[in-house]
């Protein structure tokens, strides 16, 4: 079910020239620990300014929008929350442009599946990503990552780390991802 509608919304955002990466609990079940997850975030290398286009890919999709006002929510936001009507399966689309998801994106993996690729984030983007969201369930994915991946480029992750670490909410984000990175290695 899942992988039915990953490859639909890829096929979809393909189609329409939309860059994208999967990101959240599904990249977290490709580089990581299985854990249960129901919904899908996928990252958009756009602008709002291209909602309209992602309205229609939605509308085709019978991807339902869930804010009652949805451009409204996403110019606050950045975020589309929407749900597939057939399996009823969230969808957080998020809209992104800045120069970080820029490089990720062009950084992102081509996986098949149901016989199409679907464009992943790195797991060392999913590691970034997850350390930057900084919930005890993302830190939890990023000691799973680092479990299961043992070739990670730790330069690149620490350099983006680095530039976040100037966010006042971001200032340990560094020093924590170092902990986590000491607890798997002793595991």
């Amino acid at each position: 079910m899942i992988n039915k509608l990953l490859k639909k919304i890829a096929s979809a955002l393909d189609e329409n020239h939309v860059p994208y990466m999967i990101i959240g609990g599904q990249a977290v079940l490709l580089y990581g620990s299985p854990r249960f997850t129901r919904d899908i975030d996928v990252t958009l290398g756009v602008n709002i300014d291209q909602f309209q286009a992602i309205k229609t890919i939605c509308s085709e999709l019978h991807i339902k929008m869930a804010p009652e006002n949805p451009e409204k929510f996403l110019k606050d936001t950045m975020v589309l929350p929407a749900e597939d009507m057939d399996s009823k399966v969230r969808v957080d689309f998020i809209f992104s442009f800045t120069p970080y998801e820029k490089q990720a994106l062009s950084r992102a993996r081509e996986v098949m599946i149901e016989n199409y690729p679907v464009k992943f984030a790195t797991p060392e983007d999913v590691i970034v990503l997850k350390m930057f969201a900084g919930r005890a369930i993302d830190k939890e994915d990023v000691k799973s990552i680092l479990l299961k991946q043992h070739k990670l480029d730790l330069k690149y992750i620490k350099k983006w780390l680095s530039d976040f670490q100037g966010l006042p909410s971001h200032k340990n984000i560094v020093k924590d991802f170092e902990i986590i990175f000491k607890q798997s290695k002793q595991c």
